[in-house]
Parts: structure tokens; sequence; C-alpha cells
């Protein structure tokens, strides 16, 4: 006989737990302006992720690194505006968290003044322990990232699957259950490989979230303009695009030109 799931009025970070308790699967994707989100959250989405791949998608930018602290407050703050039922996780960008554990708490301390986040995200381990722990001691709600972490992707040097080695296996691990023993209520995992990712949901009580994970993760994240199809030259395995808005969006756009050109748009019907 199956269970029924609990419907959630509001998502909170202590939903997310019972879902994996549960066994309801957590959905998640990003959004970066107040007309995205609103779609997104009416569509019911659990999470909203205010990426720092702004950067890329909304910005053009190679990497996410130059996205600044303003411009996430920015965006952050526009889809706090259209949501009504998810809960919105805000990027602390590249530089704002790493190196000072008070510079960390000062950032997420304004994600949340400045734009009525429910919770900030931090990629990384052990190597961002002390800032973690910092922020969590405020009583702000953190998600980790773990794996392909895309503000280290330099030292990586590569967008390649991480953690296929035994020794980057095994401190992906430990990460995991640090991040968990600090107080995180979910970590991200990007781009690891599935046996891997089963391993850390089987350890954790805390839920994960993959991106190229595979299956055994308790929730899923991408991209909204990569499942969109908005993005058309970004093609990895894990992705799924459930539309082709690239091409549509293309034809629209070229047919409004030709009607204007052609004096067909407006026509009598358009216009006072």
């Amino acid at each position: 006989m199956s269970v029924s799931k609990k419907e959630y009025k509001r998502v909170t970070v202590r939903s997310l737990v019972e879902m994996k308790q549960q066994g309801e699967k957590i959905s998640m994707l990003t959004a970066y302006d107040y007309s995205m989100a609103r779609i997104v959250d009416a569509a019911r989405v659990d999470v909203i992720l205010v990426g720092d791949s702004a950067s890329n998608v909304m910005a053009g930018h190679e990497t996410t690194l130059p996205i600044t602290l303003d411009q996430m407050i920015y965006h952050a703050s526009s889809v706090i505006r259209a949501v009504d039922r998810a809960l919105v996780v805000v990027d602390i960008p590249f530089g704002s968290y790493q190196s000072d554990p008070k510079e960390a708490l000062r950032s997420a301390i304004r994600i949340m003044k400045e734009s009525g986040a429910h919770a900030v995200k931090v990629e990384g381990g052990e190597e961002v322990k002390e800032s973690v722990k910092r922020i969590l001691n405020a009583g702000i709600p953190v998600m980790g990232h773990l794996g392909l972490t895309p503000q280290s992707i330099y030292k990586f040097g590569t967008y390649t699957v991480r953690a296929k080695e035994e020794a980057e296996a095994r401190k992906l691990v430990e990460d995991a259950k640090l991040l968990e023993r600090l107080g995180c209520f979910a970590v991200v995992l990007e781009k690891i490989p599935a046996e891997l990712t089963k391993k850390v949901s089987e350890k954790l009580t805390i839920p994960t979230i993959g991106i190229g994970g595979g299956v055994h993760a308790d929730g899923q994240v991408l991209v909204i303009h990569d499942l969109l199809g908005m993005t058309h030259e970004f093609n990895p395995r894990f992705l799924r695009r459930y539309m082709n808005l690239y091409e549509d969006m293309g034809k629209a756009i070229g047919q409004y030109v030709s009607d204007v050109k052609s004096k067909n748009f407006p026509n009598t019907d358009e216009q006072y």
C-alpha cells in the first residue's frame, strides 16, 4: 500500500528532511528573476536556487567567478518577490566566504537581510568548515555543495566527473559527513559517480541533491535555462532538455521581425 505524501504549503529546511525520511524525491531548479521564479514556483518546485550560474546564463561570463555579492542579492531579491511556496536558497559567490569566517558571516547576513532569502549555499567541505560554522551559529541555514564545485574550476582545470579515484571519493564522503555534523540541512552532489552518490545518501540523514550524480540522490537540480533548452551549446550527459526554447524563440522573434518589415504588424485590430 502506498503511503500518502505530506502536502507542503510552504517548503522549509525541515520539509526537505521529512521528504527524505518519507522517500519523496526533492525537486530543485534555478531562477534569477521575478518572471521566471513565478513560473517555477507555480509549478510547485520544492527548492529554487538563485545560483551563481547567473554569472554564465544571465551575464555571459565563462565561469561563475565574476559575479559579485551585490549582483547575487539583486537576483535573489527579484526571485523572493515571486515566490509563495518554494524554499529559496542563494549561492554565496566566490571570494565572499572562503578566506575569512567573519567575511563569510557578513556575506550571509547581507543576503538574508537584503534579499529575504531563506538559506545560503557554499561550496567545499573541510576547507570552509570555519565559515560554515560561523554562518550556522548565526542561525542562517546552510546547504553544502561537493563534487564538481564550479567556483574551484581553475583548480580542477576541467569540468570532468569528480571523485572517481578512491582518495577523492573518500574525502568527499568525509566532507559530506562533516557538513551534516556542522548542521547543514542538505548537500548538493555535482558530477560524481552514481554509486558514490548512493553511498553518501545512505550515510546522511540530511538530503542529497544531485546534478550529474545519478538516480540515488534524494533530489535533483538543473539550471532552468538548460532544462528549457534556452541554451544549446551545453550538452552534458546528465542534462535532459524538456523544451527547445532556443529554436522556438528564434522562430517567433524572426517572425516578428518579418511581420514588422512587411508592414503586417500591427494590423488594424492591433491598434487604437
